[in-house]
């Protein structure tokens, strides 16, 4: 019997597709930068169904490439086409376990749309702040795997920090309950952690308990003009000092990325009447009333603006002002879809130095080339994306010199996206040896077969 029959006999005949045409989304990465075939797609519906399928691949010898939205950028979701693969693909497990509102938890499965999340999160008064611009499609496992970050990392933390617990499937399809809702657990290590950005190489996520929040009762969306990056970063200090715990996001967008953005989407607006080199988008949430807030923020505006710390700013007047502000930000990536993207984080006062470096040794380099920079200044993660199609066959050449500049202000070459295949090879100029072989042993452990979304990470 051949292996989709033997996966046909735990899901279901129609739930393991081998039609070219039904499978070539899977084996496909978003970006279309990846793709290779697999013996079939396979689509559980319950995390026993998971346990059977990767029991049954460990005995044949077949990788399992676990597969959520298949949003990722780094094509760490999709076959590598160099052995025995399958896509097992999470989307049919998508239910909401259960919210407790009292404790601020919710479980749900790995196949959950993270918008289905914070929805079923504000159906009961909370807020599930992890937010990106996949999150009409990406999935919680997918999120979780590749400790997403988005655009409230600053006030919230990345996906590690919403996790209390985990469910995983393991290599041999044994599968641990670690579905914990609990804030202080003081018994060894924390097992969750290792599933949690490791791109599903150790384990396959089916399920998590993740934490909620209070719904702020008030909220305040700022556009804010500014003369350069520097001046994004002591921004964020003086609205820090004014506002504390109130500001959740500040988005920095340079003028190339909204030149971008009204191209690609006619229908959208630039927020103010002059140009200005580069914005920032803030957006903070509290108790209480919300002409309270939106008092309190545009007298924190007046200050930095009277002290030269702005050029301009608006303030959104209503919820649709605000949500047409965030569709500029969230328009970004497709707007300069096809170009050479890097997901770098550096500490955030070395930002400004970084993003001067780099644009100087890219120029020196390659002439004048565009540069669509933009990402989350409150922790430090930069998007930086050089260049359009014709420089996509130069992409390491053009990589090496971001990287370079990246090293020298103690960088990371991934902040969100993870390092998939893209960046297997070029994280082992970055990490520490001793670290390389610590990792090594971890995979090693729990996946002595290498079957585990094979060629990815390491």
């Amino acid at each position: 019997m051949t292996l989709p029959h033997l996966l046909a006999e735990i899901v279901g005949a129609r739930n393991v597709l081998t039609d070219p045409a039904q499978t070539k989304p899977y084996f496909t990465d978003w970006r279309r930068q990846y793709s290779a075939p697999a013996e079939c797609v396979v689509r559980p519906a319950a995390t026993a169904e998971v346990a059977a399928v990767v029991a049954l691949c460990a005995r044949e010898e077949v990788a399992v490439v676990a597969q959520g939205g298949n949003t990722g950028l780094v094509g760490g979701s999709v076959p590598t086409g160099t052995r025995r693969e399958i896509v097992l693909s999470l989307g049919r497990m998508n239910r909401i376990r259960s919210l407790d509102p009292l404790n601020d938890t919710i479980t749900v499965e790995a196949g959950c749309v993270l918008a289905a999340v914070q929805q079923a999160a504000e159906d009961a008064g909370r807020l599930f702040p992890l937010s990106l611009a996949a999150e009409g499609s990406c999935q919680i496992g997918g999120n979780l795997s590749t400790n997403a970050g988005g655009v409230n990392v600053l006030r919230y933390g990345t996906a590690r920090e919403q996790v209390l617990g985990l469910e995983v499937v393991l290599a041999d399809g044994r599968v641990w309950d670690g579905l914990r809702a609990l804030r202080k657990d003081n018994t060894g290590y924390d097992l969750k952690q290792l599933f949690l950005g490791a791109e599903g190489t150790l384990g396959i996520i089916t399920a998590a308990v993740l934490r909620l929040f209070p719904r702020p009762s008030a909220t305040a969306t700022a556009w804010i003009a500014l003369d350069s990056p520097r001046a994004a970063v002591e921004l964020l200090g003086g609205l820090r000092e004014r506002l504390g715990e109130r500001l959740s996001a500040f988005e920095l967008a340079s003028r190339a990325c909204v030149e971008a953005v009204l191209a690609h989407s006619p229908g959208l607006q630039d927020p103010l009447a002059a140009t200005h080199p580069w914005y920032v988008l803030a957006e903070l949430g509290d108790s209480g009333d919300p002409a309270a807030l939106r008092e309190r923020v545009e007298s924190a505006l007046a200050d930095c603006a009277e002290q030269g710390a702005l050029r301009d700013a608006a303030l959104a007047q209503s919820g649709e002002q605000s949500r047409e502000l965030w569709r500029i930000r969230e328009t970004i990536p497709e707007a300069q879809f096809t170009n050479v993207k890097h997901d770098v984080s550096v500490p955030v006062a070395r930002i400004p130095e970084f993003i001067d470096r780099a644009g100087r040794s890219l120029r020196e380099r390659f002439g004048e080339i565009a540069i669509y920079c933009f990402g989350h200044v409150g922790d430090g993660n930069l998007h930086y994306n050089v260049g359009s199609e014709a420089l996509m066959a130069r992409r390491e050449e053009v990589s090496r010199v971001v990287y370079d500049a990246l090293d020298a202000f103690g960088g990371s070459i991934s902040a969100e996206h993870g390092l998939g295949q893209l960046k297997r090879e070029e994280i082992r100029r970055h990490k520490h040896p001793l670290e390389l072989e610590l990792m090594r042993s971890l995979k090693r452990t729990l996946d002595p077969g290498g079957l585990m979304n094979p060629g990815k990470l390491l």
